[in-house]
């Protein structure tokens, strides 16, 4: 029997990068995916991994990756939609260009790579799906709200399909990860021109974010994902911040939850915040 094979999206860097190692570090094979030509030997010294370009954003390469990762090695048992980039700055100031742009990558490409594998999942009767959402979408953060509102849907579309495939043999989980040293921060799509009423805001906002966990961390969790066999479970989350903010918010209540988490985005972070909610670790 051939080994299982796992197609992983925008793997040039960060997890997506970390996650093509640890499935093939595992015996998996691999089929990596990178949007630019320059980086399509980033995988080269990996002798089960099969590095192919995709553009998430255009549509019908998406709708047409699912046969083409399957000629790769003859069989495909999961994916995961990890490309996606990060919009970020006051809403006032986010073009409207940038908006769809966000949610064109975040959402409709990730959307698309789903409708190319429930095929041929549900055709075989089994199969794993893992969208990266993000713990934004769990929260309520400032200067990120366009892109928390991709992420919450991606999370709220992985609910969906997590009950309607689930008579198929196919699951379908969302991924939070919390705040990790990774290049999605160096390449941010800032908003310009804004008004000059947020500098002090969106400043110390900054200040609060400078201490990121390992991504390491964040790789392990999709190879859980994709192998714990667990059919009940929707949600996972990685890094410290990411795996207490939903039992913060099961502890406090929504309501209690929000007024600490608001306050601590201001910089005034109360003791009982301080007490029950961890930072981020460097190199963790």
């Amino acid at each position: 029997m051939s080994a299982p094979t796992v197609v992983i999206t925008g793997t040039s860097t960060g997890f997506g990068n970390l996650a093509v190692r640890r499935f093939a570090g595992a015996g998996w094979n691999v089929v990596a995916t990178v949007r630019k030509e320059s980086d399509l030997g980033v995988h080269d010294e990996i002798a089960n991994v099969k590095t192919l370009l995709l553009d998430v954003d255009d549509e019908q390469a998406d709708l047409g990756f699912g046969e083409l990762a399957l000629a790769q090695f003859g069989r495909v048992d999961a994916v995961i939609n990890n490309a996606g980039y990060f919009q970020g700055g006051p809403l006032e100031a986010s073009t409207m260009d940038q908006v769809h742009r966000q949610f064109q990558t975040n959402v409709f490409g990730l959307i698309g790579m789903n409708k190319a594998f429930i095929p041929i999942f549900r055709e075989q009767r089994a199969g794993v799906i893992v969208n990266v959402s993000s713990i934004s979408a769990d929260g309520g953060y400032p200067y990120t709200s366009v892109y928390q509102a991709s992420k919450a849907a991606v999370a709220s579309l992985t609910e969906g399909l997590h009950a309607e495939l689930a008579e198929f043999g196919v699951q379908v989980k969302a991924l939070h990860p919390g705040s990790h040293e990774t290049k999605i921060f160096s390449k941010v799509d800032r908003a310009e021109d804004v008004p000059a009423d947020y500098d002090a805001g969106w400043a110390s906002f900054a200040s609060l974010n400078l201490v990121r966990s390992d991504p390491v961390g964040t790789a392990e969790v999709m190879f859980q994902m994709v192998t714990d066999g667990d059919r009940k479970k929707v949600h996972y989350y990685s890094g410290p911040d990411g795996q207490a903010i939903p039992r913060v918010k099961q502890l406090l209540g929504q309501d209690w939850y929000f007024e600490e988490l608001s306050a601590r985005n201001r910089g005034q972070a109360s003791p009982l915040w301080d007490a029950v909610m961890p930072s981020p670790v460097a190199g963790q």
